[in-house]
């Protein structure tokens, strides 16, 4: 007999927990995906190691008075010029100066500016690449042909000429932070636009904002609280990238003169100073280099590692 008693009812099988469609939702939640995708920057072993090195020079930059050796700039050592030994592991520069003592305490300028300027150019560039990708039109082609313009001058270049003429001519003596976090911060705008403003274009035709302006939302609604929202991950990684070049920029800036000025132990002053006579003292330009570079291949290694997760 292979048929199906009809006499037999059919019992209902009942199943603890929410539907599947609200299961779903919850765990494609905004909050559970940033959790996620935070859980899987901070597993990665190069974001860890980028980020060690970036806190240890962080520290020094806070805490450099207290960590440093000797004072940076007491040159009552002698002879100048001294190689490296055990009371002065990185040795002595030109003038007798601990070079352990200036390389710990001269992060601190570069770790103030870089992220302040970061921080300027992701906002305005943020600003504008909305503007530009949700207008479109005349407006895209106007602001368009304005950054191009300033995306043909060479970063570096862009920069000296607008310390140049805020300083007065005065080959960057007159150079302050806040003048060279806004100049950078300008600096920084035109690429992140151009990025912020292909993410909008991406975002703009899609329903939830069409619903929004069926709603009668305004413009500014629109851009700042719906589509900022889903445009964050290209933003968070221009920011990490932005960071790398910013700390680059603010070094060579230094060694062209156009930063701190002696007797400050900036990492660029003091290759400028000491450069010329690497010969006689490779130690003395070689550490604040390494400096540099340690700082901004542990940027670039958390950048990486952020742009694979949130590009994912």
């Amino acid at each position: 007999m292979t048929g199906i008693d009809e006499n037999v009812h059919a019992v209902p099988i009942l199943v603890d927990g929410p539907p599947a469609a609200q299961t779903l939702l919850h765990l494609d939640s905004p909050s559970r995906v940033r959790r996620e995708t935070l859980r899987q920057i901070l597993r990665s072993k190069t974001f860890i190691i980028g980020a060690i090195i970036t806190l240890f020079w962080i520290a020094c930059a806070l805490f450099g008075h207290w960590i440093a050796p000797y004072n940076p700039i007491d040159d009552s050592f002698a002879p100048s010029y001294q190689a490296p030994s055990w009371a002065h592991p990185m040795g002595l520069d030109r003038v007798g100066r601990d070079v352990l003592s200036r390389v710990i305490v001269g992060a601190r300028s570069v770790i103030i500016v870089a992220p302040a300027a970061m921080a300027l150019g992701v906002t305005l560039g943020s600003m504008l690449g909305l503007v530009m990708g949700y207008f479109g039109g005349w407006v895209d082609n106007v602001l368009g042909r304005i950054l191009d313009a300033v995306l043909a001058i060479p970063l570096i270049v862009l920069a000296i000429l607008l310390l140049t003429a805020l300083s007065e001519g005065q080959e960057g003596i007159n150079v302050t932070s806040w003048q060279l976090i806004i100049v950078i911060g300008i600096a920084f705008t035109p690429p992140v636009s151009r990025t912020v403003r292909s993410a909008v274009l991406a975002e703009r035709d899609l329903d939830y904002v069409q619903a929004a302006k069926l709603r009668g939302e305004r413009a500014p609604y629109v851009m700042f609280a719906e589509i900022l929202p889903n445009v964050t991950g290209p933003i968070i990684v221009e920011a990490t990238v932005r960071l790398g070049y910013a700390v680059f920029t603010v070094a060579t800036l230094a060694f062209l003169s156009y930063g701190p000025q002696p007797p400050s132990p900036d990492w660029g002053l003091q290759i400028a100073e000491q450069y010329a006579d690497i010969s006689l003292a490779w130690w003395a330009t070689i550490f604040p280099a390494l400096a540099i570079a340690s700082l901004v291949v542990a940027i670039n290694l958390m950048a990486d590692t952020v742009q694979q997760v949130v590009e994912e």
